[in-house]
């Protein structure tokens, strides 16, 4: 099978193309737009990672597959629909978005950058598969977050049947987000379901959870290394916690830490992929994949790292700043998940403990470098 990751250089493409460089043939394109945007919040990636060219050098000469890469802007609709000409990819895999909601809540510009970047670099998809490819597989990474944090179990489908005014119809499943972000990735699913009527593309739709971690079984040499994000803007949950307890800061708990979502590590996010990728829906359908492996609220996940820190000889402190969002911070959560349970997901069992452990020595190895970003750690950016 031919794979193209649009955003191979990020935290999950990289990975992802580690993993999937071992059975299939695998391209990338990236523009570098998040080592950029990260230097503009004054952070840097945690683990120090190589430049593309250098990164693919690394995986043939550590024995691996030679992984193409393309050095081009996807909004550009020229650099994607001429790659995939040139590619004739089975599937193609969209994590080539501006991925952080504080990044969109910045300002004006911000805001408009992930509207038109995101919402504009899948409009030029679709086309580009409609009129090159319209065979192929499109994996789009979308975001729990769609949902907001609703009343009612939230189901692994794009469609729900209700009855308004005593009649009934088919409706979207109803979402409500938190960010100019995840408002970008609403527009996104809207516009690829709307596609998947449209012309039959096909499509999996995926609903992921925040990822945490610093390695996958793939990252064996610290060449291979993927980017690890921390500060306030970029970083994840769970990676801003153990980097906080590397430091000796307080872990930054936002508001009461009541807010619970659906978590899972770079590991299990690159093997669901695997999955997905490996086993593809009927031609001209649209799945949709709810993507986490456990529910936490965020205290209990500062708790977590708070004892994993201290099997590691780590005192690390759990604190509270003022929420800079605008989220319910105690609510109801429960999403369904069947795709990946069906395809085997759940048999991995995972242990969060032994992953947090092996963050924090990963992340110790590098905490020279990381204070220098400590100032980027805390909360600037306000939702109000």
């Amino acid at each position: 099978m031919k794979v193209m990751i649009l955003g191979i250089d990020g935290y999950l493409g990289w990975a992802l193309a580690l993993r999937l460089s071992k059975r299939h043939e695998v391209s990338g394109i990236d523009n570098m737009f998040t080592r950029k945007a990260v230097k503009e919040v004054g952070s840097d990636s945690g683990l120090p990672i190589l430049s593309m060219g250098e990164r693919i050098k690394a995986v043939k000469e550590l024995g691996g597959a030679d992984i193409r890469f393309y050095d081009g802007d996807i909004t550009r609709y020229e650099v994607l629909h001429d790659a995939i000409i040139k590619e004739r990819p089975d599937t193609i895999i969209h994590f080539a978005e501006e991925r952080s909601a504080p990044y969109s809540m910045i300002d004006h510009k911000h805001a408009a950058y992930a509207m038109q970047n995101n919402i504009v670099s899948t409009i030029n998809l679709i086309y580009a598969v409609r009129e090159a490819n319209p065979n192929a597989h499109v994996v789009k990474m979308g975001t729990m977050g769609e949902y907001g944090t609703p009343n009612f179990d939230v189901p692994e489908s794009p469609y729900l049947t209700t009855t308004i005014g005593g009649k009934e119809d088919s409706i979207t499943t109803p979402k409500f987000a938190g960010s100019w972000y995840h408002w970008s990735k609403v527009h996104d699913t809207n516009n690829l379901l709307f596609a998947n009527r449209l012309w039959g593309l096909t499509v999996t739709n995926i609903m992921q959870g925040p990822v945490y971690g610093t390695r996958t079984a793939d990252i064996t040499d610290p060449r291979l290394f993927t980017r690890f994000d921390f500060d306030e803007t970029w970083g994840t949950v769970v990676n801003r916690y153990c980097v906080e307890a590397v430091l000796g800061m307080p872990l930054s708990v936002y508001g009461k830490g009541g807010q619970t979502r659906g978590f899972l590590s770079l590991e299990d996010s690159v093997e669901a992929l695997r999955l997905l990728v490996d086993n593809p829906p009927d031609s001209g359908a649209f799945r949709t994949v709810n993507q986490f492996r456990e529910l936490f609220s965020v205290l209990q996940l500062a708790t977590s790292v708070q004892n994993a820190a201290k099997s590691l000889g780590i005192d690390a402190t759990i604190g509270s700043v003022k929420n800079p969002r605008v989220e319910k911070e105690e609510h109801y959560y429960n999403i369904e998940r069947k795709v990946l349970p069906a395809l085997g997901f759940d048999k991995l069992k995972r242990n969060m403990d032994g992953e947090l452990k092996s963050m924090l020595t990963d992340l110790d190895a590098q905490k020279q470098h990381l204070e220098r970003y400590r100032g980027a750690i805390m909360p600037r950016t306000m939702w109000r």
